[in-house]
């Protein structure tokens, strides 16, 4: 599976995605550069997707990739499996905004549908 590095070492990238995917689930809205929103996009769809499972080895895998922020895995398990029970995929959006001012990065907006 191709992806992007981000110019971060690979402890930094995870990091930096795992904490997005947190912001996205919690708040249910993130405005970030382009290529984070197109990488964290995969792993919002696959914590929703793990919560439409249900199982307990879904929710450890959920828990490991989010640290262990229990508050964020309940969310996902309890609000957001039952509001996509019926969609297959898709479940979020990227709204472009505008360019940043210091180094002309598009901002966009990464948000559940």
């Amino acid at each position: 599976m191709l992806y992007r590095k981000l110019s971060r070492e690979s402890r930094q990238r995870r990091s930096i995605l795992a904490n997005i995917t947190r912001d996205v689930i919690m708040n249910e809205s993130v405005v970030t550069t382009e290529a984070r929103a197109k990488e964290v996009r995969k792993f919002v769809d696959k914590m929703i997707t793990y919560g439409k499972k249900g199982t307990l080895v879904a929710r450890r895998n959920a828990l490991a990739f989010l640290y262990n922020d229990q508050e964020a895995v309940n969310k996902v398990f309890n609000e957001l499996a039952k509001r996509y029970e019926t969609r297959n995929g898709g479940y979020t959006r990227i709204i472009k905004l505008k360019e940043r001012v210091g180094d002309d990065a598009l901002e966009v907006k990464l948000e559940l549908v």
